[in-house]
């Protein structure tokens, strides 16, 4: 494989950045060994994490940028398997730059019961709505799942996937990791209250309230 000559320091910085951030996936359990990938909007397109490679064997010339067509040109490593939804993410979620997507224990165990995560908590509100949908499944890298996974974007920054896993979008590397974090907390929650009995949701006004508290929340906005 050969380094593009006119490859800016920023996309090697930017391709660093998506290796650090699945291996700190990895390594932290949330999305184990080679499963789940990580990509970044960049240069009319994406940066992403190649098909099959262990996270801690890359290089900064392994991550793949894809255009927003989803061609691959030159010569490159074959893409995440998975390339069609986070494409499909970011054409519905312009507002967003990152997307991290993962296998762990208990958002998997919802998604593989086709449960959502309802107001339970007001910190579902962090994904930007009143729960956390679980799309329908599909054959993964597939446009089908491209499309429900998209579906459940527009309106939220993070969803499940029934019978797969979760996605966590982000302004940064950094903030859609933070969230993937969230909801698999947010997830194991769920399942424990589950386990004694069941759960007494919030209501709507107070969800609305969360989304528009969350907006603000810590040093948003600040110089």
């Amino acid at each position: 494989m050969t380094k593009r000559a006119d490859e800016p320091q920023s996309e090697k910085a930017l391709r660093k950045a998506i290796i650090a951030t699945a291996r700190r996936m990895s390594e932290s359990g949330l999305s184990p060994q080679r499963s789940g990938n990580v990509s970044a909007r960049f240069g009319g397109g994406m940066l992403i994490t190649p098909t099959g490679m262990a996270y801690d064997d890359l290089d900064a010339k392994d991550i793949v940028f894809v255009d927003a067509d989803g061609g691959v040109m030159g010569v490159q490593r074959k893409p995440s398997s998975e390339w069609h939804f986070h494409l499909a993410a970011y054409a519905v979620r312009p507002d967003k730059h990152a997307l991290v997507h993962t296998h762990s224990m208990y958002a998997t165990v919802l998604a593989c019961a086709h449960k959502a995560i309802p107001a339970f908590h007001y910190m579902v509100a962090v994904a930007g709505g009143e729960d956390i949908p679980c799309v329908p499944y599909a054959t993964f890298g597939t446009d089908a799942l491209a499309q429900y996974v998209a579906h459940g974007l527009k309106a939220r920054d993070a969803c499940l996937m029934a019978n797969h896993g979760q996605v966590a979008l982000g302004d940064t590397l950094t903030s859609a990791l933070e969230l993937a974090f969230e909801v698999e907390t947010l997830a194991a929650q769920y399942h424990k209250t589950l386990l004694i009995g069941g759960v007494h949701l919030l209501p709507d006004a107070e969800m609305a309230l969360m989304v528009e508290k969350f907006k603000t929340y810590g040093q948003k906005g600040q110089d």
